[in-house]
């Protein structure tokens, strides 16, 4: 059965974000009407994930009231952070949530219209241990750029800076039941130096304003796109 657990790392203090959302954490930032978290829930739901982990630490109390315990039929359980532990260490503890064996991870801050069953089967079938969606961008320099093998595996990254058009890490991961054991106790980096598939690339294009499917990848951390979407008005969960 296709893993139906997801991670989603909604612990950041949104510090480029200070100034425009000050009351919420970066997560709830309003988009559309609605806070952030909110699309990405519906979204995961809508792809057959039954359970959802979220990995929270700033102003994790104001994620719980909003979002709750059910989201649209599915569970939602919460990990929180007693103090920063970065990528890695926000997913080892979620990690000790899990009822399955292997679960999906996602940016709270991004928005990337991909099937999380197509990343889980090309990360079994690649033999890898951790899948990475990613997006073709026509500049990664704001970014930084992975490099691919002729077969498509991940075997590098570069430094932001460099210009011209190439695939990103688009912040979704798959982790085989291999890579969930192999998570050190202190772990701090999801990925440094690891050998992961992906999918292949996706057209991007960045779209805070309004969530739309057609989008391929929109963030949160795109705070001069965010200021054109925020709402004041009221947020209001269906």
């Amino acid at each position: 059965m296709p893993a139906d657990e997801a991670i989603v790392l909604a612990g950041g203090f949104g510090t480029r974000l200070r100034g425009i959302v000050d009351d919420v954490p970066k997560p709830l930032a309003p988009v559309a009407g609605r806070p952030f978290l909110a699309w990405l829930l519906d979204r995961l739901a809508a792809s057959g994930m039954r359970r959802c982990i979220l990995a929270t630490g700033y102003m994790s109390d104001a994620i719980e009231r909003t979002i709750g315990t059910r989201w649209q039929g599915m569970e939602i359980a919460y990990s929180v952070e007693p103090e920063p532990l970065g990528t890695g260490g926000a997913i080892r503890l979620a990690v000790m949530q899990l009822r399955g064996t292997s679960v999906h991870v996602l940016n709270g801050d991004t928005w990337l219209v991909y099937p999380p069953q197509a990343l889980e089967r090309a990360t079994r079938e690649s033999g890898a241990l951790i899948g990475m969606a990613l997006a073709e961008v026509a500049d990664v320099g704001r970014y930084g750029a992975v490099e691919r093998d002729a077969r498509g595996m991940v075997v590098g990254f570069r430094e932001k800076g460099e210009q011209g058009r190439g695939a990103i890490n688009a912040g979704c991961y798959f982790l085989t039941a291999a890579a969930l054991a192999s998570l050190p106790a202190q772990a701090s980096v999801l990925v440094r130096n690891a050998r992961c598939c992906n999918l292949p690339p996706r057209r991007a294009r960045w779209r805070a304003s309004s969530i739309r499917p057609a989008s391929s990848i929109s963030a949160c951390r795109r705070t001069t796109r965010l200021r054109r979407g925020c709402s004041r008005r009221p947020m209001r969960i269906p």
